[in-house]
């Protein structure tokens, strides 16, 4: 097997035995990328000569036994709004096509600091807002598995890279789904932490009380060995929870027999692919083998979720991308008369359509006199929705539900109906109100051979119990061991 094709937890081993070395690796990541992201278009920015850089440095610590971790010499893609120093930072955005960092978002230096080798950033949705990636100011990302349909968003770029074997694992972030959904289109794996798991310090803002950083896989043992690297207190984020990071990889074996697995109902909304629900069905058949009891639930408010997060994150989007203004840094107008002037324009030249929409829905949410009944609303039907999953777990020790209603779409399908494409996340969106951890494991495959994930929900910092039942499925099942025909 190619050294690119590999896990995580494969090339550690190789590289403390000193089988391999990181240059090694580093370089057939880099050949792979060179091969095949024509037609993937995973990357923005590809780094060789910094990869390469790290690499050496690497293979310096390695040779001269100094203490190492699982994720030194690994090669791993980074999602364009973390922000890494000296390298070019774009959110997929025209505002900040110049914009370089004078400092690391507090996961790179985690991951820095561990000897990880950063390949390159990762192409997304512009300010991670879209389902598909096509709201990327720069170009398409294409799902490996089929060049026609979409990888998800807005994390596209970084489940197409893992897909692809164009890095070995790499960060997202999930702000409504934007790690589940692309990692289940795109047939890997994908964590989204509870809420304050992760430091957000250096993650260019989308909605704040929402986003949260996570790591895109090709094993739910890579996505354990990835969580411990980036999670963990940071005091220069303020929403960040000083608790103890667990051995998520060392608890993995834990066996799922008598766990309770909660099935809410209100996840099998109309006009799901029935392709969807036959692998979901048969997913709860394999928990059932492994012993696994299973529980009826409801989650009442769950219809009120996609409506709530369209209030609560495009309010905050205003907020946050209100800095985008020309004055300090990113794109500034040219040949502008006045102060005002240059606000306009450069706005209107710097942001793509749908990060307009939403700055201009949440301006709307937040305005006088419309306050109450929306942002305020919204943000009581939040609590509503948190309180749910806190008596679902009362009766569960996890929930199981599908990701997503279909498989990838088209290209084009769902961007003339802006309402469609927000309802593809109705089954990821309840999770980030409540700030619950939550995952997306292979689960199925449609007749057109397009993967198809299940997702695993959690009660808040209970990522081991997340991960022992998602590990328990991967060894029960082959999906993840399926790879798309690139090289054919």
């Amino acid at each position: 097997m190619e050294l690119y094709a590999r896990t995580i937890a494969e090339v550690s081993d190789l590289l403390r035995r000193q089988e391999v070395s990181a240059v090694e690796v580093t370089r057939d990541v880099l050949r792979r990328i060179a091969a095949v992201d024509g037609r993937v278009g995973a990357y923005l920015l590809v780094d060789e000569a910094g990869a390469l850089e790290q690499a050496a440095a690497a293979d310096r610590r390695l040779a001269a036994g100094e203490a190492v971790t699982p994720l030194t010499g690994i090669p791993l893609g980074l999602k364009d709004l973390l922000s890494t120093r000296g390298v070019a930072t774009t959110c997929a955005s025209k505002i900040l096509a110049d914009y370089v960092p004078a400092y690391d978002a507090t996961v790179v230096a985690r991951l820095r600091q561990a000897g990880a080798v950063f390949t390159g950033k990762l192409n997304m949705d512009e300010f991670a807002m879209g389902s598909s990636t096509e709201n990327s100011a720069y170009q398409p990302t294409r799902n490996p598995w089929d060049p026609e349909r979409v990888p998800g968003g807005s994390s596209g770029g970084s489940a197409a890279a893992v897909a692809a074997d164009e890095c070995l694992a790499a960060l997202g972030s999930d702000t409504g789904g934007s790690i589940r959904q692309p990692a289940s289109f795109c047939g890997v794996v994908g964590l989204k932490p509870t809420y304050g798991r992760v430091s957000r310090y250096g993650l260019v803002a989308f909605a704040s009380s929402l986003d949260q950083i996570g790591p895109l896989t090709k094993t739910v043992t890579d996505s354990a060995l990835l969580l411990g690297g980036i999670a963990g207190h940071d005091p220069r984020d303020s929403t960040s929870v000083p608790r103890e990071v667990p051995d998520f990889r060392e608890q993995l074996a834990a066996e799922i027999k008598g766990r309770r697995l909660g099935i809410p109902r209100e996840y099998f909304v109309a006009g799901m692919d029935p392709e969807v629900r036959a692998a979901f069905d048969q997913a709860v058949a394999v928990f059932t083998g492994l012993g696994a009891e299973i529980v009826d639930l409801s989650l009442p408010h769950t219809e009120y979720a996609v409506a709530t997060y369209y209030l609560v994150a495009t309010a905050e989007a205003s907020s946050n991308l209100a800095r985008y203004d020309g004055v300090k840094y990113g794109r500034r107008a040219a040949g502008v008369d006045n102060l005002l002037e240059m606000y306009y324009r450069t706005r209107a030249e710097g942001f793509g359509p749908e990060v307009k929409r939403r700055i201009m829905l949440g301006t709307y949410a937040l305005s006088a006199g419309y306050y109450d009944a929306y942002y305020r609303k919204a943000q009581q039907v939040r609590t509503l929705i948190r309180q749910d999953f806190e008596q679902a777990f009362s009766r569960c020790d996890l929930i199981v539900a599908p990701v997503c209603p279909t498989p990838a779409f088209r290209f084009g399908e769902k961007l003339a109906d802006p309402l469609q494409m927000y309802l593809s996340d109705v089954l990821t969106i309840p999770v980030n109100l409540a700030g619950l951890p939550a995952i997306s494991v292979p689960g199925g495959c449609s007749r057109a051979g397009l993967p198809i994930g299940l997702q695993l929900i959690a009660a808040p910092f209970a990522e081991a119990s997340l991960l022992q039942a998602a590990y328990q499925f991967e060894q029960a099942t082959d999906w993840h061991r399926r790879r798309p025909p690139l090289d054919v």
